[in-house]
């Protein structure tokens, strides 16, 4: 997506896309980050909604209509008072029920190609790592954006269960032709997991421009589909669960940690 300070005509585009993704077969369609509004922090504030907002609302009842798990990539939750606003991920089951909500942990508080970005000018991070459960039973772990660059996240979320990892995101267009790639099929072969990874594209409000180039990783690290740099594209392939298997069989990394010499998040949680 492409999305802007325009609410409205965000949420016309993402729905239009959601519809396509499960018009080709989609089971899960994951969205990118801040798909409902992106721009400066006053554009932020202008367009965010509480979670029980229409944006949200809209979701839920399209997943249910659709009998689709969406995650809804990230919206700019308002708090509902003067407070910081909160960047927040969540999983909608093909009931249309929230079933689970994230919050980014990481703020984006960086300098690139010459530009200061402060998240955390306008956004409080959230305090916890969160999975969902899709209407088939796989765990889905739950990040957003900048949370790519701290790989203790997506081992720990690998931990508890995870097999899917989304990572709905509006990386930056020089981070996304240097780092983007390297960084998200990094992830699924680190966790052997599969990493499903919508980013925006193009030019923002309050001059903010993103890279593209979505993706659909394997456990071993193969590109299953991957977007173009610029302009809408919905992205599918079929995730097989087998193969994950297979290579955690053959490669048992997890067996393999050394919780004696160096920290670990934690012992493999079944799901």
């Amino acid at each position: 997506m492409n999305s802007t300070a325009d609410p409205g005509a965000n949420l016309e585009a993402a729905e239009r896309l959601v519809r396509q993704a499960a018009g080709e077969d989609a089971d899960l369609v994951v969205l990118p980050e801040k798909w409902l509004v992106l721009g400066a922090g006053e554009e932020l504030r202008a367009g965010a909604e509480p979670l029980d907002g229409p944006a949200v609302t809209r979701m839920r009842g399209l997943a249910s209509e659709l009998g689709i798990d969406i995650v809804a990539g990230s919206v700019s939750e308002h708090p509902g008072d003067e407070g910081p606003l909160r960047n927040t991920c969540l999983h909608i089951g093909p009931d249309g029920e929230v079933s689970a909500t994230y919050r980014k942990l990481h703020l984006f508080d960086v300098e690139v190609d010459g530009r200061t970005y402060r998240e955390s000018d306008h956004e409080e991070p959230g305090d916890e790592l969160v999975t969902a459960t899709a209407a088939d039973g796989t765990v889905l772990g739950l990040t957003i954006c900048f949370d790519l660059r701290f790989p203790e996240l997506y081992r720990a979320l690998a931990l508890l269960g995870a097999k899917v990892i989304c990572i709905p995101s509006a990386f930056t267009l020089a981070t996304s032709r240097d780092h983007w790639e390297v960084l998200v099929r990094a992830r699924a072969i680190e966790q052997q997991c599969f990493v499903i990874a919508a980013n925006q594209f193009g030019r923002h409000g309050g001059g903010m421009e993103s890279g593209g180039r979505s993706m659909i990783v394997d456990p071993w690290g193969e590109v299953l589909a991957q977007a173009p740099e610029v302009g809408e594209a919905v992205l599918t392939a079929e995730l097989d669960m087998a193969l994950q298997e297979k290579v955690r069989a053959e490669l048992p990394v997890f067996e393999a940690r050394r919780n004696d010499v160096y920290a670990d998040p934690g012992p493999i949680i079944e799901p």
